[in-house]
């Protein structure tokens, strides 16, 4: 996989553009800036809307061309923030220590989806947010973006089941026009989260 997602990165532009996703936007700008985790972060695109904003940000993903591209992005901007090299199965943080983490299309199989979920909800400060967007099964309908194998498509069970440890303010599935580079783009049938970790 880590071969895939090298060489989407390395073709010309940014695979999903260069602006960051709306609805983590929306979230983002309704809360005070803190610590921010951004799993399998990609070219930057939120990365650079949330260390311009005030936010901490660290991010990880398994391509080192995405980092290499997001380093360069932020260094252009005047702008820094903590990027690692590692999977999702590979990235582990220790203590409770992030205000926000953002889940922004990332799909993994049944087996480790599970797992990831609760290792990043182990990463976030009780009080803090955990929200998700990624593509649900109807997405096979659609056919605009994503992996076009059910089993990495998401419904909202899945994801209430993953984080059930945590207070709910939105889990659902929504119809939307996503416009997101030549990757992401068209109607679209997403699974969006808004959760908290209880005090």
């Amino acid at each position: 996989m880590k071969e895939l997602w090298d060489q989407r990165y390395s073709e010309p532009g940014f695979a999903y553009g260069m602006e960051p996703n709306a609805f983590f936007v929306e979230v983002l700008d309704s809360i005070t800036p803190g610590r921010l985790l951004l799993p399998g972060e990609g070219e930057g695109r939120n990365a650079i809307y949330a260390a311009g904003n005030g936010w901490e940000v660290s991010a990880f993903d398994q391509s080192i061309v995405a980092r290499d591209k997001a380093r360069e992005w932020a260094a252009s901007m005047d702008l820094q923030f903590d990027y690692r090299l590692a999977s999702m199965e590979e990235f582990f943080c220790p203590d409770p220590i992030f205000d926000l983490i953002a889940i922004i299309y990332i799909h993994l199989l049944p087996e480790t989806r599970l797992q990831v979920h609760r290792q990043l909800s182990a990463c976030l400060k009780p009080g803090g947010k955990i929200i998700l967007e990624c593509f649900h099964k109807n997405q096979l309908r659609y056919g605009t973006g994503g992996p076009p194998i059910e089993e990495l498509l998401y419904q909202e069970d899945d994801i209430r089941s993953d984080f059930s440890a945590l207070d709910f303010d939105l889990c659902e599935e929504q119809v939307l026009d996503i416009f997101q580079g030549k990757y992401h783009s068209g109607k679209s049938s997403v699974v969006r989260l808004i959760a908290n970790k209880p005090i």
